[in-house]
């Protein structure tokens, strides 16, 4: 391969059975083995992820997105989708797709006694507000414009902790 199509390779082709994997594990019920597939790509719209999930556990809260649509496409495994309050079974060939709004609060949890492994893809959008209905938590970000760089602004409160619009000001 000449160097110009090797650089070309480098900003645009991952393989997911190839990628460095980080684990993860956050308490006794949530942990996997995962790797961001399109930090560091050309990719500017669209992210993506590879993640597989032990027995028992699941990757991240109970969730929706007011701003980023994510499919999901399940690789290896069966688990269930929780999703707007009820539990779907899942399987290897299965393709979720999740708009946003508050209809579709989910996450996906390995309910199998064998790992889960699937792909995450989702809109990569500048402004997000996601909710934690569980939790009554809500995250606010907005990107710094560079790709693969962390948010410019990124915070996490709870619903109820509000305070008045003028507070603070002069």
């Amino acid at each position: 391969m000449n160097e110009k199509a090797a650089a070309l390779a480098e900003r645009l082709i991952r393989n997911f059975n190839t990628s460095d994997l980080k684990h993860f594990v956050r308490s006794e019920r949530y942990e996997s083995h995962g790797s961001r597939l399109s930090q560091g790509t050309a990719a500017r719209k669209l992210a993506m992820s590879v993640d597989t999930v032990p027995p028992g556990k699941l990757t991240c809260p109970y969730h929706f997105h007011h701003a980023e649509e994510e499919i999901f496409i399940v690789i290896e495994g069966t688990g269930t989708l929780r999703v707007a309050g009820e539990m779907l079974p899942l399987k290897a060939g299965d393709v979720v797709f999740i708009p946003t709004g508050p209809e579709y609060p989910h996450h996906i949890i390995n309910t199998s006694d064998a790992p889960l492994k699937y792909l995450s893809i989702g809109t990569n959008e500048p402004l997000e507000i996601c909710e934690y209905p569980d939790s009554g938590k809500y995250l606010a970000t907005a990107g710094s414009g560079q790709p693969g760089a962390a948010p410019a602004f990124d915070i996490i409160h709870r619903k109820d902790a509000g305070i008045d619009y003028w507070e603070g000001e002069a």
